[in-house]
């Protein structure tokens, strides 16, 4: 097929000037992509005529153009994560009769963008839109302990930055992220609200960077730690079928 064929050159081509600082001649994306030259020439005429490659004659260079941007936009207008996330936060709802939650991090809080509650289960203060610090929930620590190490430390330099009901500072929040790592999940009780316990896990990019966490709340005394590790479990399948899809 050499339309298709065509295209995995073109995709290729694209990843490969995006994933560059600075525009890069024919050349060197003909080496990388192991294409010949002329081919590579043609491909990039054809990504210049379209916007998506902008050709630097001066510096005889190719950079990403502003139709990728636009893509982009397009990508965050759709919110890809929240439709491609809802039915399976669902699924959980009835699967574990516990209300579920989807949380993005957004700087040293988490941005609850999805609420889903099951019958019968306590109220809670988290909604969409709410934002709690992240070191007081199991969807932020979930998020924190796959973030890597120094970007942890950019956000929490110092004690001063750290809120109360959780770890006091930065060196007792590294042992509590190592603590996520090692269990592959994380756990609150009673940071948020008295009587209610969250597990959590995190969503990854195709990168291995958390992009959302995936959280189940429940009334602590209800479940005992061997429930508290099915549910746990329950939201860790429902973190990984939704990093699928992305």
């Amino acid at each position: 097929m050499p339309n298709a064929t065509s295209a995995r050159h073109a995709l290729r081509a694209l990843t490969h000037l995006a994933s560059r600082a600075e525009p890069i001649p024919a050349a060197h994306l003909a080496r990388a992509l192991d294409l010949p030259r002329s081919s590579t020439y043609h491909l990039l005429t054809v990504l210049v005529e379209h916007g998506y490659v902008v050709h630097y004659a001066e510096e005889r260079t190719y950079g990403i153009g502003a139709a990728v941007h636009e893509l982009g936009a397009g990508y965050q207008r759709q919110d890809p994560l929240q439709r491609l996330a809802r039915p399976l936060v669902e699924r959980l709802v009835d699967a574990t009769t516990h209300n579920a939650h989807l949380a993005v991090l957004s700087g040293r809080d988490v941005l609850y963008v999805i609420e889903e509650r099951a019958p019968r289960r306590p109220s809670l203060v988290t909604d969409v839109g709410v934002r709690l610090p992240a070191t007081l929930t199991a969807s932020g620590l979930a998020m924190l302990a796959a973030l890597p190490r120094r970007q942890v430390t950019a956000l929490y330099p110092s004690a001063s930055v750290m809120v109360g009901g959780g770890p006091a500072t930065p060196s007792a929040l590294r042992r509590l992220l190592v603590d996520v790592r090692a269990r592959e999940y994380a756990v609150e009780a009673g940071s948020v609200s008295p009587d209610l316990s969250s597990v959590a896990s995190a969503v990854l990019d195709r990168d291995g960077h958390p992009v959302a966490a995936v959280a189940l709340t429940y009334r602590t005394d209800d479940v005992d730690e061997g429930g508290s590790a099915c549910l746990a479990q329950a939201a860790a399948e429902t973190a990984t079928r939704i990093s699928q899809r992305l």
